[in-house]
């Protein structure tokens, strides 16, 4: 009789039942999401299964942007063979919980090197002035 397939290799993820995924709450302007376990056809109006933590993406006035995480219940249905979605993925990389994600490498790269040309115009902006300034 042929063993079962390893539940580690990723493989049978599109059959799995369940996920983990942000649920967008809040107002217009002002997102907030839940980070919950729900069926993977769910449909708006049916309720999650369990809440694991939330999400606010804008920064306070601490320029902060807060995470709420239950890692304890996380591990648990990841056991239990959830799917994480990418963003929950971004954020528990993050956090610490898994590996960081690859995303979060690019967004950091595409940060900096905006910086760092944003920057340089602004100093050639300025070199422009004192040219200006001096003819």
């Amino acid at each position: 009789m042929p063993l079962p397939p390893a539940s580690g290799t990723g493989k049978y993820f599109v059959k799995a039942a369940k996920s983990i995924r942000l649920i967008r709450q809040g107002c217009t302007n002002r997102p907030f999401f839940h980070i919950s376990v729900t069926h993977r056809r769910r449909l708006n109006s049916q309720p999650v299964i369990e809440q694991l933590g939330s999400y606010d993406p804008m920064a306070n006035f601490n320029n902060e942007k807060l995470v709420a995480l239950n890692l304890e219940r996380i591990k648990f249905w990841l056991g239990q063979g959830a799917h994480v979605t990418t963003p929950v993925a971004e954020l528990l990389g993050l956090s610490g919980f898994f590996p960081i994600h690859p995303r979060s490498y690019m967004t950091a790269w595409r940060n900096r090197r905006k910086e760092r040309e944003d920057l340089e115009k602004q100093k050639e902006a300025e070199a422009n002035v004192k040219a200006a300034d001096t003819a």
